[in-house]
């Protein structure tokens, strides 16, 4: 851990966007002021760890949503995937023999 000494109004940089800023000193507590883009989080220690513990919960309970949601799915039949029997002219009204997709007449005569 770095560690650095400052005076009231005196900063610290951290990378090119992030400024520390020492606003007050009082007694054991330290203000601080900073300044960075709107895109970075800064939080206190004891609420990034309210977070962190939040996100696991409703990270587990999404997984347990799923996997509870995933009984009620209904699930197709291998029979149900395969087309049984090759496929013929009747079933799709195309000449499959010639591999053209010239429409043919379907009707059965006797």
């Amino acid at each position: 851990m770095l560690t650095l000494t400052r005076s009231v109004g005196e900063s610290i940089r951290i990378g090119d966007d992030i400024e520390v800023v020492v606003i007050e000193v009082r007694g054991g507590t330290v203000r601080l002021g900073f300044k960075a883009p709107r895109s970075i989080a800064i939080h206190r220690e004891e609420v990034y760890q309210q977070i962190v513990e939040v996100q696991a919960l409703a990270s587990a309970v999404a997984f347990d949503v799923a996997g509870a949601l995933s009984a009620f799915v209904p699930r197709a039949s291998a029979e149900e995937l395969v087309p049984s029997g090759p496929r013929t002219a009747v079933d799709t009204g195309h000449d499959v023999s010639r591999g053209t997709s010239e429409t043919t007449d379907a009707r059965v005569t006797s």
